[in-house]
């Protein structure tokens, strides 16, 4: 299993900042649905588990897994699978990039 990045490979990989996409992943009530293993309320069992993302060859079960698919798939799920349970949060792409930077430092 591929470790996870650490801040500065996320960032400079993804182009987001991980510090702001933790804060973004609590404010936006991801752990609602998500299960991070060592984030406080990160407990939600309606999407998938979380940590380990960079390991995964595919994000949403349909786009290969890249920083821009990842990006794409928080900021517009439905546009990707009109049939998903993932609500669209309004995040907008620098926003997702944050995530998407910080999902990637998870283990």
């Amino acid at each position: 299993r591929p470790r996870a990045l650490s801040a500065a490979e996320a960032a400079q990989v993804v182009g987001g900042d991980p510090g702001r996409g933790e804060g973004a992943f609590r404010r936006r009530g991801c752990g609602t649905c998500h299960t991070v293993d060592g984030v406080a309320g990160a407990e939600g069992l309606v999407g998938p588990p979380l940590g380990g993302i960079g390991a995964r060859a595919y994000v949403a079960g349909v786009l290969t897994n890249t920083p821009g698919n990842l990006t794409r798939w928080i900021a517009s799920p439905r546009e990707v699978d009109s049939l998903t349970a993932m609500p669209d949060l309004g995040v907008g792409d620098a926003e997702a990039r944050d995530i998407a930077a910080w999902l990637y430092t998870r283990p």
